[in-house]
């Protein structure tokens, strides 16, 4: 069992509260999963600048993670701007005019990678929100939108690296959380392989992200990308993406996985419960609704 969580502001012009809000509202679902609660968060994109996360330890693993990512950024020609080490995290900020997936690909020897983004910024660890948020300071983050997610573990072990959400592997700022399972992933795996795309874990959710992605690059618009994966994915599945400057979300057939939403004037809030929603607007009668079975969307910033 696993809890869903995604927001987006539909004013552009400002910086809101990303952080808080995810908070909040995974906070509110976190009877859903305590094992581990991740964040993706989308603040000012920039261009040939990428923020980077890595997963590197603690102590000499440390060490020898930041020193492995610092060779094979040298060997990218990627100069560093900004960098520091948070929890077992490393973040580093780069100017980087390349290509992202070979890039990324080759970073995932040094260390393993959370996320790349020009706006996105990926923040998960073991335990829940509040957990996360007093480690990385996750309220202190600004932006447009962003997705979270709490998780249960049943099927990998309890560790940061096998938290959500998940990055699509080898393309900047495209995230996605997932509440259910897909059963033709070794199927859509091996095609996408075939083709030349990596994979870092085993996880479903992660071969979703990277199917979307693929669309997106080969000119689909995230409406039609999310319209065609629900024919091609197998399974029972409720799952958020979200990309530099929009989110959607995609239900299977069955409905067997549960999500509710609000739209508003300024606002658009969908989470696996009621419950988490309400946190958004306490004391406030706020009218939501249940997306249909089979059903897709997306919103703009």
């Amino acid at each position: 069992m696993c809890g869903i969580a995604g927001v987006l502001y539909k004013d552009p012009t400002r910086e809101h509260d990303i952080g808080r809000a995810l908070v909040e509202m995974l906070y509110g679902c976190q009877h859903r999963g305590e094992d581990s609660t991740g964040f993706a968060l989308y603040g000012a994109a920039t261009r040939s600048t990428y923020v980077l996360r890595f997963i590197i330890g603690e102590g000499g693993q440390a060490e020898a993670a930041v020193a492995r990512i610092h060779h094979i950024l040298q060997e990218f020609d990627a100069r560093i701007i900004e960098e520091e080490i948070i929890a077992s995290n490393y973040r580093v900020i780069v100017a980087y005019a390349g290509e992202v997936q070979p890039f990324a690909y080759a970073l995932e020897n040094g260390a393993k990678v959370v996320s790349i983004g020009g706006s996105l910024e990926i923040i998960k660890d073991v335990g829940d929100a509040r957990d996360v948020d007093a480690k990385y300071d996750v309220c202190a983050s600004t932006g447009s939108h962003g997705i979270g997610h709490v998780r249960l573990a049943t099927e990998s072990d309890v560790q940061p690296e096998a938290a959500h959400p998940f990055w699509a592997t080898g393309f900047a700022d495209i995230a996605i959380v997932h509440n259910g399972q897909i059963t033709n992933y070794w199927k859509m795996r091996r095609a996408l392989e075939s083709r030349d795309y990596e994979f870092r874990t085993d996880n479903d959710s992660e071969l979703i992200a990277v199917l979307l992605a693929d669309k997106l690059k080969h000119g689909a618009s995230l409406r039609d990308a999310l319209e065609a994966s629900i024919k091609e994915l197998d399974g029972t599945f409720s799952f958020l993406v979200s990309t530099a400057d929009e989110i959607g979300y995609a239900k299977d057939h069955l409905a067997a996985k549960p999500m509710v939403m609000y739209e508003g004037d300024d606002i658009v809030a969908i989470a696996s419960e009621e419950v988490s929603l309400n946190r958004l607007f306490p004391g406030a009668a706020v009218e939501t609704t249940e997306p249909l079975p089979g059903t897709f969307r997306t919103w703009f910033k």
